[in-house]
């Protein structure tokens, strides 16, 4: 199935504390935008599209293949998103969404999902399950009740559809004005099916400083 990878990579990283955008700090000499878009291609997408921030087009050039497409990414993920898919190669019938933030997601994980569309499906996610005890917490800090963890996953990206489906929920963003955390969420609300497939501990997004550490680690092995 022909692919195309969109990769959110707007964001400033003022969680991370880094002085560029988070997609351009190093990991192992390295930014973690090019760990993103090589995982993407080493699973299996043919053409990658890049949102990136209007005043660091260069640098992300400087950095990125020259055959990966950039576009000037919006105010939030999703503005950015919208926009890379309307860039994005026509001849494309999958598009996979993926998080700049997760440099480490193993190609399997990538070749998972696009399996999973090439089986019929129209949405896919790679999900993990939730160990910790969940609680409900009030306002004023109590716990009010915890949450059964059995049902509950964690979802990761890349994030798969069929590409009629993801600009369909596109289409129903500009109509209704409202926001979803994520491109799953917003085809699922349009009565398409959001299916699962395993995903991978080292798939961990970096937010913090803390994660940045980890994934050097991981690297380091």
């Amino acid at each position: 199935m022909s692919a195309v990878g969109i990769v959110a990579a707007a964001g400033s990283g003022l969680r991370l504390g880094a002085a560029v955008p988070k997609a351009l700090v190093p990991l192992a000499g390295r930014p973690l935008v090019c760990w993103a878009v090589d995982a993407l291609r080493a699973g299996g997408v043919q053409d990658v599209v890049v949102a990136v921030p209007e005043s660091e087009q260069h640098a992300f050039a400087t950095v990125l293949p020259a055959d990966v497409q950039l576009v000037v990414g919006g105010a939030t993920r999703t503005d950015s998103v919208r926009r890379a898919l309307a860039a994005a190669p026509t001849g494309a019938r999958a598009v996979l969404v993926h998080d700049a933030a997760r440099p480490l997601t193993p190609p399997a994980v990538v070749a998972r999902v696009l399996a999973a569309l090439t089986s019929g499906a129209r949405a896919v996610v790679p999900v993990l399950p939730v160990v910790d005890t969940t609680v409900v917490v009030t306002e004023d800090g109590l716990v009010s009740s915890d949450v059964p963890r059995d049902p509950l996953r964690r979802v990761q990206t890349p994030q798969g559809f069929d590409r009629e489906a993801l600009e369909a929920g596109y289409r129903r963003l500009e109509q209704l004005g409202s926001w979803f955390t994520d491109d799953a969420t917003l085809v699922m609300s349009t009565g398409v099916a959001v299916h699962t497939v395993a995903g991978d501990e080292l798939a961990a997004k970096v937010t913090v400083p803390h994660d940045l550490r980890l994934a050097e680690l991981q690297v380091a092995r």
